[in-house]
C-alpha cells in the first residue's frame, strides 16, 4: 500500500509542474465544461501512466539519450504545442467578435485526443518520467506488485489533480465573460506557443 501512495504522491506532484497541458485545460474547460477537463485529465493520466512504465523499464531512458531521437521527438513536441497554442490564439481572436462556431468550442473525445497528443509529444513529460519513476522505487525491491502499485499510484494521482483543477476551473468559469474569455483564450495559446518554441530552439540546440 506504501508504493500505491508513492506513486500518488508522485502523479500528484508532477502533475502540479504549471506547464502547457495546464494552460490548455484552463482554456479548454472554460470554453467547454467540466466534462472537457474529465477527459483531458484522463489522457495526461494515461500518458504519465505510461512513461513511468516506460521508465521503470529503462526504454524511456535509452530514447532519451539517444541523440537523434532525443532531437526529433523534440522537434516534433514544439511543432505539436506551437499548433495548438496558434489555433488557442484564433479563437481567442474569433470569439472576440462572435465567430466561433460550436465545433471549435470542443468536446470530450477532441479535447481528449488534444491533451493525448501535448503530453505524449512533450519532451519535457519523458525527462521527468524517465528521473522520477526510477528514482521513487530504487533502493527497494523490484517486485511486480511494489511497481504495479507504484504505477496505480501514478495514474490516479495525476488524474485526482487534474480532475480537481478542473473542477476549480469549472467552478470559475460562472464568474467570467466572453471578452475575459476571449483573453484567456489569447493568453493560454501565447504560452503554449512559448512552451513549444522554446521545445523547438533547444532541440535545434542539440542537434
Amino acid at each position: 500500500m506504501s508504493w500505491l501512495f508513492a506513486g500518488f504522491g508522485l502523479g500528484v506532484f508532477v502533475a502540479a509542474q504549471i506547464g502547457p497541458v495546464s494552460l490548455l485545460i484552463v482554456r479548454s474547460v472554460l470554453r467547454g465544461n467540466f466534462r472537457i477537463g474529465l477527459a483531458m485529465a484522463a489522457a495526461v493520466a494515461l500518458v504519465d501512466l505510461s512513461y513511468a512504465a516506460l521508465g521503470l523499464a529503462g526504454v524511456a531512458r535509452a530514447l532519451e539519450e539517444t541523440d537523434g531521437v532525443r532531437v526529433v521527438f523534440g522537434f516534433v513536441g514544439a511543432a505539436v504545442l506551437v499548433a495548438i497554442g496558434l489555433r488557442t490564439v484564433w479563437i481567442g481572436f474569433r470569439a472576440r467578435f462572435g465567430l466561433e462556431t460550436e465545433e471549435e468550442v470542443g468536446t470530450p473525445r477532441r479535447a481528449f485526443a488534444t491533451a493525448l497528443a501535448a503530453t505524449a509529444f512533450n519532451p519535457l513529460t519523458i525527462a521527468l518520467w524517465t528521473a522520477a519513476a526510477p528514482a521513487a522505487i530504487s533502493g527497494g525491491s523490484h517486485s511486480s506488485l511494489r511497481t504495479l502499485s507504484l504505477l496505480a499510484g501514478v495514474g490516479l494521482g495525476t488524474l485526482t489533480w487534474y480532475s480537481c483543477f478542473s473542477g476549480a476551473i469549472a467552478l470559475a468559469r460562472q464568474r467570467i465573460g466572453p471578452k475575459l474569455l476571449a483573453a484567456i483564450d489569447i493568453g493560454a495559446g501565447g504560452g503554449i506557443v512559448c512552451f513549444g518554441l522554446y521545445l523547438g530552439v533547444r532541440a535545434g540546440r542539440e542537434a
